[in-house]
């Protein structure tokens, strides 16, 4: 829920939360967020303003849904090409689409948004716990939020790879609550996964994802696959991870990169929410940042093997079913000149 900075999954560069409180019993906090939350509501006043209110909000969220539903959603996976100076980047572009598995979380959404006394108590919840919890924590204990980035489809259109075929290890950074990771992990015989949040790193672990210390992932550990998806936007210290990433591949390993575009960094757990370093583009466009992140993945040692854009889609609430952002997807590995090369040189 990117456009009002609303909950996405953070992972941060030794700024892990300290100290976190431990999560209180669930039905104790519905008790005080109705005893804190209900009457403030009604000293606001339900009268005719905020009822027309609602109304306009509902009739444009059916309206939305009625698009979600069957609407021509083409124009979330377009890239303008033409503006694309660079051929051999063009050439490496794999057109996407809304496929059954996208369709799927999209109606399961939508489903989601209308239960109407769950989203009253998890907003009522949500306005409570935000003043002990981050928005990531909350979104874990309320198990709300979920995303989705690519199917299984479209992984397999950008790797080429075999799905009969399984390979070794999985690493997803920063994996949230896990539903990308979920996406990804059938076809890898071991799954681990970091993040920041304690209540996300609960999620984890109940679904049997082995998660690692963030500061401790890329020691003496070396991947098939590293997926780093919606991250560099999210964490202090972007290309640190990047070069991590790098040093943490199998000789023939593949990252899984995507970046939500434009770039616009905010650090939840830093005070100012700023991150330490600054990737810097000159662009503002879509399509004029990808170039100018060739351009640093580049210069990192990264090459583009396919790219392709889709929709970073989020479980909604009762204003919108579901939240979306143009996400650039990566699929990278390290270039020839650098595997060739000493590090010691480097």
């Amino acid at each position: 829920m990117r456009p009002t900075r609303g909950p996405r999954p953070t992972w941060t560069m030794f700024r892990a939360r300290p100290n976190t409180p431990r999560q209180p019993d669930v039905w104790i906090l519905l008790a005080l967020c109705l005893a804190v939350s209900l009457p403030a509501l009604f000293q606001a006043g339900w009268g005719s303003g905020m009822n027309r209110s609602l109304s306009r909000t509902w009739i444009q969220k059916i309206r939305y849904d009625e698009f979600l539903a069957q609407g021509d959603k083409s124009a979330w996976y377009r890239v303008d090409l033409d503006s694309i100076t660079d051929p051999t980047l063009t050439a490496k572009f794999v057109q996407s689409h809304c496929d059954a598995e996208s369709q799927a979380f999209i109606s399961q959404s939508v489903d989601k948004s209308n239960w109407l006394l769950n989203q009253i108590w998890q907003s009522l919840a949500k306005r409570f716990l935000s003043f002990f919890y981050s928005q990531t924590d909350i979104n874990g204990m309320l198990e709300r939020g979920s995303m989705f980035v690519l199917s299984r489809d479209q992984w397999f259109s950008l790797t080429q790879w075999d799905p009969t075929v399984q390979k070794s290890t999985l690493i997803d950074l920063g994996a949230g609550d896990g539903g990308p990771t979920r996406t990804l992990a059938p076809h890898f015989q071991t799954v681990y996964a970091t993040e920041a949040s304690p209540a996300m790193r609960k999620l984890l672990s109940r679904q049997g994802f082995e998660v690692l210390p963030i500061d401790e992932w890329s020691q003496d550990r070396r991947y098939d696959v590293v997926a780093c998806l919606n991250l560099l936007d999210r964490c202090d210290e972007p290309l640190t991870v990047l070069e991590q990433i790098k040093g943490s591949l199998e000789p023939d390993g593949l990252v899984a990169l995507a970046v939500v575009l434009p770039f616009k960094p905010y650090v939840e757990f830093a005070a100012d929410h700023t991150p330490k370093q600054k990737i810097p583009f000159a662009s503002r466009t879509f399509e004029g940042q990808v170039q100018e992140l060739q351009k640093i993945l580049n210069q990192l040692g990264f090459e583009i093997v396919r790219w392709t854009k889709v929709p970073y889609l989020c479980e909604g609430d009762l204003s919108s079913s579901v939240y979306n952002l143009n996400d650039a997807v990566f699929i990278l590995k390290v270039g020839d000149s650098v595997l060739n090369c000493d590090v010691t040189d480097q």
